[in-house]
C-alpha cells in the first residue's frame, strides 16, 4: 500500500471545471472504522452541491466530495471486529468517496450484494439508505396505499419505484418525457405521468388521493403535493430542486390531518445512520441478491473524468453515474 493517492478535490466553488485531480495522504481508520480500496464512487446531486459552494460537509467530514462507494476493505481500525481485510463491500461515506482510498464506519458497510459487480454496489447506498428512511421508517408506506414519487427517472426515483412495488404499494411517478414514463413503468410503476404535458394532481385524485408522497422538487410542488395527498396523507421532503420557499395554505393540513416532514441523510448520527445499514441488509439485501431490486445505471466514468460525470448528472439521464477507480 502506497502512503498517497489520487483524488478529485474541489478547487474553488463552481462548475464541473473546478474537480481537480491531486495528490493526498492515504486517510488512516480511527475506532470503529475501516479504509476500503475503492473501485467505484457513486456520483449524487450532493456532490453537486457541494462543489457549487452551497452544501458544506460536516466539519469532521473529509472535503472530498463522494458519498458513496464500493472496494475492498484495506485495513480496519481499532474496534472493529465484523469486516476483514479484502471484504467486498460498499459503504455510505461522509465524505471522501472520489479518491482511491476512503474511510468509512464500520457499520455504515454493507456487503456487496450475491451476483452484482462493484460498479452498480457502489450506487446502492445513498439512494438506499435515502428510500429506505423516508419511505419506509419515516414515511411508513404499507402494501397496498397509493405512493408518488417524483423524479422517477433519478437515482432515488428509480430505487424508490422498485422497492414500494417490490413491497406490494401502488405507484405512481412522475417524469419530464414519455420515454422516461415508459422506463418508470418498466420499473413497476402502476403509473407515470409525464409532468410536461399531465398535472400530477389530477391523476392522483382520480386515484383517491395518495398515501404518502416522497418529493425532492419542492417549490411550487409543495401546494400540488399537499392538493395531491388524501386526508390522513404524508408528504416527505428530501430536496428542493426548485427552491425551498412556497406560501402554503396550513389550515388544509390540519383539517385533513396531513404530515408533512422531512429530511437529509448526511448530518445524522452515525448510530442512526447503523441502524438504517441494518435495516437494509435484513430487509433489503435479500431482494438484492435474488435480482428482484437492481440500481439502474446511467453512465460510469473514470476517476479523473469526474467533471464529465458532473456534466452528465446535471443533463437529462436516467438512474445512476458513477466513478471508475481501479482500472481505468
Amino acid at each position: 500500500m502506497t502512503s498517497d493517492m489520487t483524488v478529485i478535490q474541489i478547487s474553488k466553488p463552481g462548475g464541473p471545471e473546478v474537480l481537480v485531480p491531486a495528490r493526498r495522504p492515504l486517510p488512516k481508520p480511527g475506532p470503529g472504522e475501516v479504509l476500503i480500496r475503492v473501485s467505484h464512487a457513486g456520483v449524487n446531486r450532493p456532490d453537486a452541491l457541494q462543489r457549487s459552494g452551497n452544501y458544506a460537509p460536516p466539519a469532521d467530514a473529509s472535503d472530498l466530495p463522494g458519498l458513496e462507494a464500493s472496494g475492498h476493505v484495506a485495513t480496519v481500525g481499532p474496534g472493529v471486529a465484523r469486516w476483514r481485510e479484502g471484504d467486498a463491500v460498499c459503504a455510505l461515506l461522509p465524505g471522501g468517496g472520489y479518491a482511491e482510498y476512503a474511510v468509512a464506519p464500520a457499520a455504515h458497510c454493507l456487503p456487496v450484494p450475491a451476483g452484482m459487480s462493484l460498479e452498480a454496489a457502489a450506487c446502492l447506498p445513498e439512494t438506499f439508505f435515502t428510500v429506505w428512511t423516508n419511505v419506509f421508517m419515516a414515511g411508513g408506506l404499507k402494501a397496498g396505499q397509493v405512493f408518488l414519487v417524483h423524479g422517477g427517472t433519478s437515482g432515488i426515483g428509480t430505487t424508490a419505484i422498485q422497492l414500494a412495488r417490490v413491497f406490494g404499494a401502488r405507484v405512481f411517478t412522475t417524469a419530464g418525457s414519455d420515454e422516461k414514463v415508459a422506463v418508470c413503468e418498466q420499473l413497476g410503476a402502476e403509473r407515470g405521468i409525464n409532468y410536461r404535458e399531465e398535472d400530477f394532481v389530477e391523476v392522483l385524485q382520480a386515484a383517491g388521493g395518495a398515501d404518502l408522497i416522497l418529493d425532492m422538487v419542492g417549490g411550487s410542488y409543495l401546494p400540488r403535493n399537499v392538493k395531491a395527498l388524501k386526508n390522513g396523507g404524508r408528504l416527505q421532503q428530501i430536496a428542493f430542486l426548485t427552491g425551498p420557499k412556497v406560501e402554503l395554505n396550513f389550515a388544509q393540513v390540519m383539517v385533513r390531518r396531513l404530515t408533512i416532514s422531512g429530511s437529509t441523510l448526511r448530518p445524522q448520527s452515525v448510530a442512526a445512520k447503523a441502524r438504517i445499514a441494518e435495516a437494509l441488509e435484513a430487509h433489503v439485501w435479500p431482494l438484492l441478491a435474488a435480482g428482484r431490486v437492481a440500481p439502474v445505471m446511467d453512465r460510469t466514468f473514470p476517476l479523473e473524468e469526474a467533471a464529465e460525470a458532473h456534466r452528465a448528472l446535471e443533463a437529462p439521464h436516467v438512474g445512476k453515474i458513477a466513478l471508475r477507480v481501479e482500472g481505468r
